[in-house]
């Protein structure tokens, strides 16, 4: 599963090198979820966990709190959080996440992407077999805690890995632990440098270099839309192309 991160951590950097379209996509997770549990941070894990992902991206604090001002501004336009799946061309899988105000704009846009550049757009849920919906934290080591003794007492949160190198940790679990593992850390002191929920294929499928550049055509007009957040797919990253 770490590997299959790791590729899809690549296609996101080279994505979010967009420093603009990154603070956009996290102020509207801002957004829904002030919306969603309230203003204050301190009795809204959700947000709060947000606000991390905003510093560690060097987002600007008057950014973040416009974004959780827009929550409460009745003349703004109301997020909703909507999944689409298809087939692009070579039968690569995508998954696409959006937070959208129009969905009738959105899903039309989407379905216009697939149908034009080789894909198909399917049915909600029609892609869920191919996937594991997973809870990611970024974390600091804590000075003497063992990775054996915390992978140990975690598992029982909900983490069902853990990876690490010199100085952060990676925890994976179900997304639906998202809450027991968020609190966990937080009850036990340790830095949570970003959280997010990824789509984590079961495979990952080889192509050309040529069926690659025909499924990047796709992925990019997808990640170009405003109203998409996220886009994840099985196709296995070209290794030499991550540099």
């Amino acid at each position: 599963m770490g590997r299959a991160f790791e590729y899809r951590k690549a296609r996101k950097l080279k994505r979010w090198g967009n420093m603009s379209r990154t603070f956009t996509r996290i102020g509207k997770e801002i957004t829904i979820a002030a919306k969603a549990g309230g203003p204050d941070p301190s009795t809204n894990p959700r947000l709060r966990a947000l606000m991390q992902n905003a510093k560690a991206a060097n987002m600007p604090k008057d950014t973040v709190e416009r974004a959780i001002k827009k929550a409460t501004d009745k003349d703004a336009g109301d997020y909703k959080e909507i999944t689409y799946e298809g087939y692009g061309p070579h039968g690569i899988a995508i998954f696409v996440e959006a937070a959208t105000d129009n969905n009738t704009r959105t899903v039309a846009n989407v379905r216009s992407y697939f149908n034009k550049l080789g894909g198909s757009l399917g049915t909600q849920g029609s892609l869920t077999f191919l996937f594991d919906h997973k809870a990611v934290f970024k974390i600091k080591a804590k000075e003497g805690v063992s990775l054996d003794d915390l992978e140990l007492e975690l598992i029982d949160y909900g983490v069902d890995e853990l990876e690490h190198d010199d100085e952060d940790i990676m925890l994976y679990g179900a997304f639906e632990e998202y809450s027991n593992i968020q609190k966990y850390l937080e009850d036990n002191g340790f830095e949570i440098i970003s959280s997010e929920f990824e789509r984590i294929p079961h495979e990952l499928k080889e192509v050309t270099a040529e069926q690659r550049a025909a499924i990047d055509k796709l992925l990019e007009k997808l990640e170009e839309d405003e109203d998409v957040q996220n886009v994840f797919h099985n196709m296995k990253e070209d290794e030499e192309g991550e540099e």
